[in-house]
């Protein structure tokens, strides 16, 4: 096993001679295929015989609009996006929240198909307590779609899997070194036997930690998986970018620090992926799955419905008819008893839509015109659905003001369309022309692109791969 993680950092060359090679084996791909057939006859029968590779890196929250940044502190995603594919933004799914997105991204679907509209499974306990977001659930009960691990499988190609999401039991998934690591899986068992992480750190990975320990070594489980398994497909989601705007908002010094760990974390990938001797055939789309707004003001719309009556303390339990689920710039507002709903649900839209900071409320059939699904397929859509102003977000308080202000933090969430939401695409590599330009893009286009360059199919997607971008 190749350890990069204890030295990489101190051998800053590294970087520059990766990508020297990594450059070099993409100009001899470009050559290959303008050859003449009876040149690519003789050149290249040894690697067509090879499947292609694709490795997907997800920077979570990653703003479209931080690239235009000279100032960026990224060489390493710059060098890719230089030598490859660079879309202008590329538009998220609503909800603009993690786990929706990075379905889609495997998917091509939007969330009124694989039904997808939180960071996990949205339970409504029986006993009208607070509704519970269970990320700890099977991708079948979660996601309704056919995803592209499941494609590459059924053909045969070997896939693996770092901290995605909505993948938990996941069919076709080789290898795997999860948010929530299962010490009893290989990869775990690999970085514990080359002393990367303890056994005790793998089983209580997510407590007394910090994210930049997490990605750190959910980068370490990427480069043993990559050199020592090869995939045909590694999905990668890099966490720290996500949780530092969350805290101190983007484009902020805090931020730049983490886009710029989040490069160094891109290198290394890269690194093992020249170690290993297979850069001519991988293909790297670096992505994001939202971007980020700065708001200084949170509405707690459960305050409004415990004052209305709607939710009531028992003991010290809350119980409720009607619940809203926050999630960042958007909420979502559940009626429990079905038989009420079609007295509640115009009652408020109409006082929620009165409200300072709310700027649209949204009834179940008229969100689906924003991809949100239909209560009548899925108990996880909601009744209402709301979207916040600029500066504006949602929360989940009980008690205190109904809106406070404070602050600069940061969020996501609002609608797909709003500028601060536009994600990152960098495609680059064995199978991406270099020197493209894209205009926005939508994301329900990087599965398909994805499953053309593996030769698998995804029948359902909803958009056409990005054709103009392949060799």
């Amino acid at each position: 096993m190749s350890v990069l993680s204890g030295t990489y950092k101190d051998r800053p060359s590294l970087i520059k001679s990766s990508f020297h090679l990594f450059f070099c084996a993409l100009i001899l791909a470009t050559a290959t295929a303008s050859d003449s057939a009876q040149s690519a006859t003789h050149s290249s029968a040894a690697s067509s015989a090879q499947s292609p590779i694709v490795i997907v890196i997800t920077l979570d929250g990653f703003p479209a609009r931080a690239l235009e940044d000279p100032r960026l502190p990224m060489p390493i995603l710059r060098s890719l996006a230089a030598h490859g594919a660079v879309a202008k933004a590329m538009e998220p799914i609503n909800p603009t929240v993690t786990w929706p997105n990075h379905t889609t991204i495997v998917t091509g679907v939007d969330a009124s198909q694989h039904h997808v509209v939180a960071n996990g499974l949205i339970d409504l306990p029986a006993d009208g307590s607070a509704p519970r977001v269970e990320p700890w659930v099977d991708k079948d009960r979660l996601v309704h779609a056919r995803t592209l691990y499941e494609a590459a499988a059924e053909k045969g190609l070997t896939t693996a899997q770092v901290d995605w999401v909505a993948i938990y039991g996941g069919k076709g998934v080789s290898w795997q070194f999860g948010e929530k690591p299962d010490i009893h899986d290989e990869i775990p068992q690999e970085l514990v036997a080359g002393g990367i992480v303890t056994r005790d750190q793998v089983e209580h990975f997510g407590q007394k930690s910090t994210p930049a320990w997490r990605d750190q070594v959910w980068t370490d489980a990427a480069v043993d998986i990559i050199e020592e398994h090869t995939p045909n497909l590694l999905l990668l989601h890099l966490l720290e970018t996500d949780t530092v705007q969350h805290e101190y908002a983007p484009l902020t010094t805090a931020a730049y620090a983490a886009y710029a760990y989040a490069d160094h974390c891109l290198g290394r990938v890269v690194e093992a992926s020249r170690a290993a001797g297979i850069l001519d055939r991988t293909t790297f789309f670096i992505l994001s799955d939202h971007g980020f707004a700065t708001y200084t003001h949170t509405i707690s719309p459960n305050v409004a419905l415990v004052e209305q009556g709607f939710i009531r303390k028992d003991d010290d339990t809350f119980r409720g008819d009607v619940w809203v689920k926050a999630e960042g710039g958007a909420a979502e507002l559940f009626i429990r008893d079905a038989a009420r709903r079609k007295e509640l649900v115009p009652k408020l839209k109409a006082y929620f839509a009165s409200l300072p900071g709310i700027q649209n409320v949204y009834t179940n059939e008229e969100a689906g015109a924003l991809g949100i699904p239909s209560e009548s397929s899925t108990d996880q859509a909601p009744q209402l659905y709301l979207t916040a102003a600029p500066d504006y977000a949602f929360g989940d308080d009980l008690s205190g003001p109904l809106t406070r202000q404070h602050g600069p933090l940061g969020a996501h969430g609002y609608p797909s369309t709003m500028s601060d939401m536009q994600a990152l695409f960098v495609a680059s590599g064995a199978a991406v022309k270099p020197g493209v330009t894209l205009a926005p893009i939508s994301n329900l286009r990087v599965a398909p692109t994805i499953a053309r360059i593996l030769n698998v199919s995804l029948p359902d997607a909803k958009e056409p791969a990005l054709g103009e971008v392949l060799r």
